[in-house]
């Protein structure tokens, strides 16, 4: 199925929900990103909703007042689950219908019906999806390239790179929403000039900014999805941070990869925004350079060449426990974009399968960081910092090469593109916490 750009997406179109039509709002008529919250006090199981300027749709209200009467039985139960992933198993097809009949009932020409909102302000968001397996790729060649720089000057983007997508298979315990706070991990490490190592609390930790792709409907075992299907299995994205223990990672990755330096927490941002929504601002695939090699027939098609990627814009910001007392903004530390990754989504969904793998509705893939090739859009401290050697400096006058505790770390994308309304993703936060003791 090809996402198109359609009523919904009208720049001219305005809501009967007023703060949707504010300027620079994440949440327009145009996006309707779907999320779980509850009551903030309450007890209440998590209930389906989608963010409207200041304001959360309650669809489990909007069933019973009848304004989903006539979708298929199928997506209507879907909108009274406590998680997102009956929506995403019920296909592409059933979640564009849900898209056009919310944007026919929320605009400004629709007879309003207040009892359906909820103010943001008065929820908890909740995870919105029920993860079953997650895997973190390493899209970014300027990502893979300035890490490798730091360790292998001479050689830093090993071969198999501009081949095939790399990845790693990830925890789904620790996965937390936004606004989870996150303790500093404790783990072995081996400095360089230490003759043993060591078990004691990270003192390299960091963030990565990432992108998250949740799985829709998924494929049989055995049943490789070819690539001009491959997005028919993506539901959405979200924001995503990898968090990182640079110094339990260095010391633990060979030969097997990451392990415990990435397992104690995933954060996520609340709202998924569905590949419909984000139709206005699809781009190519990332140009290769003369003398790269072409992908293999399986991760090739001439569509994904044309539309693969995404012009997302995202950035990180830091603000410390001295910024917070002092009442500043928060620092931007990186701004980049999606547009830069080497490796589109359809082409990490198609290899992920290639060997009869069996993605599952609400399965979790992530981009890995989402670094560009000008300065200021690395998308990682490691990278930012050049290793440590050149700490970034604070409004306050602190210096940072990893993050201190009391540090918190503010994720955002957007999407603009003239002729359309402005979308974003809302945030991805996490307050660092010191160790255990």
């Amino acid at each position: 199925m090809t996402r198109s750009i359609d009523e919904t997406h009208a720049p001219t179109l305005r809501s009967w929900v007023e703060s949707a039509n504010h300027p620079g709002t994440d949440f327009p008529i145009q996006n309707l990103p779907f999320g779980v919250f509850r009551r903030r006090g309450t007890r209440e199981c998590g209930r389906v909703g989608v963010a409207l300027g200041d304001q959360v749709v309650d669809l489990t209200q909007g069933r019973e007042l009848g304004l989903l009467d006539g979708l298929p039985p199928q997506l209507v139960s879907a909108t009274a689950a406590s998680s997102l992933n009956a929506l995403l198993a019920a296909g592409p097809e059933c979640a564009s219908g849900l898209r056009r009949r919310l944007s026919q009932v929320l605009r400004h020409d629709a007879s309003p019906e207040a009892r359906v909102l909820v103010p943001l302000a008065g929820v908890e968001l909740l995870r919105p999806v029920d993860v079953g397996d997650y895997s973190d790729f390493y899209a970014s060649i300027f990502h893979a390239t300035n890490v490798g720089k730091l360790f292998r000057p001479d050689n830093p983007l090993l071969p198999n790179f501009r081949h095939v997508p790399i990845a790693y298979h990830g925890r789904t315990s620790s996965i937390v929403v936004s606004g989870t706070q996150v303790r500093r991990p404790c783990g072995q490490a081996k400095p360089r000039d230490a003759e043993l190592p060591s078990f004691a609390p990270s003192h390299r930790l960091d963030y990565e900014l990432e992108i998250g792709f949740y799985v829709g409907p998924g494929n049989t075992l055995g049943r490789p999805v070819p690539i001009d299907e491959a997005e028919d299995h993506i539901f959405g994205l979200s924001l995503l941070n990898d968090w990182s223990a640079r110094d339990i990672q260095l010391w633990e990755y060979q030969p097997l990869g990451p392990f415990l330096s990435k397992s104690f927490a995933t954060s996520v941002s609340p709202w998924v925004v569905t590949l419909d929504a984000l139709a206005p601002f699809r781009c190519p695939a990332f140009v290769r350079r003369d003398g790269d090699p072409q992908p293999l027939p399986y991760l090739s098609s001439s569509r994904n060449t044309a539309a693969g990627g995404f012009d997302l814009k995202v950035e990180a910001l830091l603000r410390s426990a001295e910024m917070r007392r002092q009442g500043l903004e928060p620092f931007r530390v990186s701004a980049g974009s999606t547009k830069d990754t080497y490796w589109t989504v359809a082409q990490l969904a198609t290899h992920h399968t290639s060997n009869g793998c069996n993605l599952r509705p609400g399965d979790l893939m992530a981009s890995g960081t989402v670094s560009g090739p000008e300065e200021g859009a690395q998308g990682c401290l490691l990278e930012k910092t050049r290793g440590g050697t050149r700490p970034i400096e604070l409004p306050t006058g602190e210096q940072r090469r990893s993050l201190a505790d009391g540090d918190e770390v503010i994720l955002r994308g957007y999407c603009e593109r003239e002729g359309y309304a402005r979308i974003g993703l809302g945030e991805c936060v996490g307050l660092v916490l010191a160790a255990p003791a």
